[in-house]
């Protein structure tokens, strides 16, 4: 089976915090992740962030607003394959669980907080960032 593209958002808030929640009835299910989804034919990475942002807190991020980070190869348990898109926006409000089928709550969180959880509680793709950019510190650079 061929790889599959996924978008990882990094929304911040006005601290310097980012949204994580808790999965479920999926792969990776009880593990902390990011937003994001599958990216769609002809769709662009921001495009992406923006509709899942939106589709899973109810936050609106402008596509505009959104900064690439960085990619990751993704080989998971059950075999599946992916190449992680980590992209960031900033938000303002707090998110809601619109997906309740799909994610327990969300949270937030730092990088610190992240790297110190139980590598067992993340969602693939985070682990292999730590794993792959091991100086990655995500961070918004436009205002």
């Amino acid at each position: 089976m061929d790889p599959r593209v996924g978008v990882g958002v990094f929304l911040f808030n006005a601290t310097g915090q980012f949204i994580i929640g808790q999965r479920k009835n999926s792969h990776g299910a009880g593990t902390l992740a990011l937003p994001g989804g599958h990216l769609e034919y002809g769709e662009s990475f921001e495009a992406c962030a923006a509709r899942e942002t939106l589709e899973e807190t109810g936050l609106v991020v402008d596509e505009k607003d959104i900064s690439f980070f960085t990619t990751t190869n993704d080989v998971m348990p059950g075999g599946k394959h992916y190449v992680t898109v980590f992209v960031g926006g900033r938000v303002h409000g707090e998110p809601t669980v619109t997906e309740p089928h799909k994610c327990e709550g969300w949270q937030w969180a730092t990088w610190e907080d992240l790297q110190a959880f139980d590598k067992d509680r993340l969602f693939q793709p985070l682990v292999d960032l730590m794993l792959q950019r091991p100086d990655f510190q995500p961070q918004m650079t436009k205002s």
